[in-house]
């Protein structure tokens, strides 16, 4: 018992501290060392959604709006509720986040520690789960919710004019601007599209391009490499992606963020290596019969030579309704080797090609693009035409790929504390 009250307590004890001192991250003298460098930042990251509230997001009229539909199709598995709701109103999120988060991670924590064997060994595992998911919970949710809390108080203090690409057009003008390959813009200044059998005017459409000043991007479909159609996607599948989360220090440098090297090739090419880093990459293999690779099973992929790992899902997050509870699983444990919609075809085992090129893509658009922002997910499609860049995600998402948790969290770090001093 004494375990979970000292942990509660210290979840508390360090959310009171950053409210009251006003987010002196520095300077906390709780959760100290970087054993507990993980839940040091969690905890601040909490204090972040409610410090961002009612503040503008590069997304949103505020941070509260963004919250409010990023988090309207997502659940903590099992309770169909929509987290959007504790979003409402900072009230309502002092309280999810002094009562029922804590409430959900001792009922995640006690599904855990049922399977465990003998009294002191259920004990023992509730208090280590307990710990974990109030204090450094390790799904894919929290991380991509960190991602997002760091983009946007970096944004709110620096004013960045990197995360102005989160603007699907702006993206795509700026990267074909400077060089990088972006999935190209039809040319044409507007488009007809009408029904075969249309007759009286009826199901006609007209779409003026955003390059003449429209609303519309109009772009030719890519289709998937012959290399995925054939080795890793089921027929009919959508164009399927990789996400490739990058991480650069430019912004510890705020005033120079790309060491004095100038925004060229050659530049790039002499930054140091670890100036700009690949975290992590994942491939998202569409379902066949999709339009798009949203609904997709998630392959891990060795972000240095390209292996594919095994591949797992995150759809039971997003289950809403009270039908949904019987059926959703607090911990999904689905994991495979190969595509559902092709299981003959193991996945696992085989190699994503030239993922040094991929690397190197994706590096070099974060330093010509957006150099100072930390963290940036790329959508990265291998097409019948090449390489391709489809958009940029800087409220990234690591989609349950595995990357260096000990580097990361200090990286997190590096940042809060220089964030800190502006």
């Amino acid at each position: 018992m004494w375990a979970l009250l000292l942990t509660l307590a210290t979840y508390w004890r360090a959310l009171f501290y950053f409210w009251w001192s006003n987010g002196d991250f520095i300077g906390c003298p709780l959760l100290k060392g970087e054993v507990n460098l993980a839940a040091k930042i969690h905890v601040y990251g909490i204090w972040l959604d409610l410090y961002l509230w009612a503040l503008p997001h590069y997304r949103a009229p505020s941070y509260r709006h963004d919250l409010l539909a990023n988090l309207r199709n997502v659940a903590l598995p099992g309770t169909g509720i929509p987290l959007s709701t504790f979003c409402v109103a900072k009230p309502v999120a002092w309280v999810f986040f002094l009562f029922l988060y804590p409430l959900a991670a001792m009922a995640g924590a006690v599904n855990v520690a049922r399977t465990a064997r003998g009294l002191r060994g259920k004990y023992a595992a509730l208090a280590a789960a307990f710990h974990e998911h109030l204090l450094a919970p390790q799904d894919w949710f929290s991380y991509w919710r960190l991602n997002s809390r760091m983009a946007a108080y970096h944004q709110v203090l620096t004013g960045s004019p990197g995360y102005a690409q989160e603007d699907k057009w702006t993206f795509l003008r700026e990267g074909a601007r400077l060089g990088v390959p972006v999935s190209p813009v039809l040319e044409h200044a507007s488009i007809v599209v009408k029904n075969k059998n249309e007759e009286g005017g009826l199901g006609i459409y007209f779409y003026r391009n955003a390059l003449a000043g429209g609303d519309w991007i109009i772009q030719e479909r890519l289709e998937n490499s012959d290399f995925l159609r054939q080795h890793l996607l089921p027929p009919g599948a959508p164009l399927s992606t990789l996400r490739v989360i990058t991480a650069s220090r430019g912004g510890l440098t705020p005033a120079d963020p790309r060491l004095g090297h100038a925004p060229t090739d050659e530049g790039f090419s002499a930054l140091p290596v670890d100036h700009i880093q690949a975290l992590s990459c994942v491939f998202r293999a569409g379902r066949a019969g999709a339009a798009t690779d949203h609904a997709s099973i998630l392959f891990d992929v060795d972000a240095e030579t390209g292996r594919v790992r095994e591949g797992s899902t995150n759809a039971h997050w997003y289950q809403l309704g009270l039908r949904s509870i019987p059926r959703t699983p607090w911990r999904s444990r689905y994991r495979t080797a190969a595509h559902p919609d092709a299981p003959a075809r193991p996945l696992t085992g085989l190699q994503i090609p030239d993922m040094g090129g991929i690397r190197r893509l994706v590096r070099r658009a974060h330093f010509l693009m957006l150099p100072d922002v930390p963290l940036v997910g790329w959508d990265v499609a291998l097409t019948t035409k090449g390489l391709v860049l489809l958009e940029v995600n800087l409220s990234c998402n690591f989609f349950r790929g595995t990357f260096q948790k000990g580097p990361y969290f200090q990286f997190c770090r590096d940042y809060l504390d220089v964030l800190q001093k502006l």
